[in-house]
């Protein structure tokens, strides 16, 4: 499978590796291993990442306080957790390269379909919100669900889109920590991921938007290892 053909989910991120590599799962013999990485965001604050890596592309240097640049896909999986599905998401990398491509240490574009009414709202500061929930498509009949957050004008665009749309972002994968009640009363910090989208626009027919002019940095991609595994 050529991996620059496959424009529809495409991550950019360079950053610092924080965590030690842990093993996540396998494939067809093939182990997964997951870490965090911590990549700045232009304002200089944070966002501190999962990342899933093969065994096929680890190096000894991929360790705490190393530097990394990877070119990926934001996946999404369904894990146990006490009873209940979770909806985990990574960025699966595919590709790492030699060294930082452009200022942006963190990019994402996706083309897919909204799967749940988008759900908009305004803060006691009058900012407008919406949240939504996009599939995107992947090899082998499977798909990735990815929650993305719009502002502003965004958001008033995406109030009105319907379940089945299909739509274009660009932005940036964000962390965010969150309080969650549990069955006692009392509070749990937990950290959900999502796409801030910072361009969108909906369309019918992939002609209509020209996915490569958002993601600039794929025209010239120089990998040091390439992972194709699914």
């Amino acid at each position: 499978m050529n991996y620059n053909t496959e424009k529809n989910n495409r991550v950019y991120i360079h950053g610092k590796i924080v965590t030690e590599a842990t093993f996540s799962h396998e494939v067809f013999g093939e182990g997964f291993y997951e870490f965090y990485v911590k990549v700045l965001r232009l304002s200089g604050q944070a966002d501190i990442l999962p990342v899933t890596v093969s065994e096929r592309i680890m190096t000894p240097d991929m360790k705490p306080g190393a530097d990394i640049s990877a070119l990926g896909q934001f996946r999404s999986y369904n894990k146990l957790e006490g009873g209940r599905s979770r909806l985990m998401l990574t960025v699966f990398v595919r590709e790492v390269l030699e060294s930082p491509q452009g200022k942006n240490p963190n990019n994402v574009v996706l083309s897919g379909y909204i799967c749940k009414p988008p759900v908009y709202r305004t803060t006691p500061f009058n900012r407008e919100i919406a949240d939504l929930l996009v599939a995107v498509n992947r090899s082998y009949n499977k798909s990735d669900y990815i929650p993305a957050i719009a502002w502003g004008r965004n958001a008033r665009f995406v109030k009105n889109l319907s379940v089945g749309d299909k739509i274009a972002l660009s932005g940036r994968i964000q962390s965010r920590e969150y309080q969650k009640k549990q069955e006692d009363g009392s509070f749990v910090t937990m950290t959900a991921y999502e796409v801030s989208i910072s361009k969108l626009a909906a369309f019918d027919d992939e002609a209509q938007f020209d996915i490569d002019e958002e993601f600039e940095l794929y025209s010239h991609p120089v990998p040091v290892h390439v992972n194709d595994q699914q």
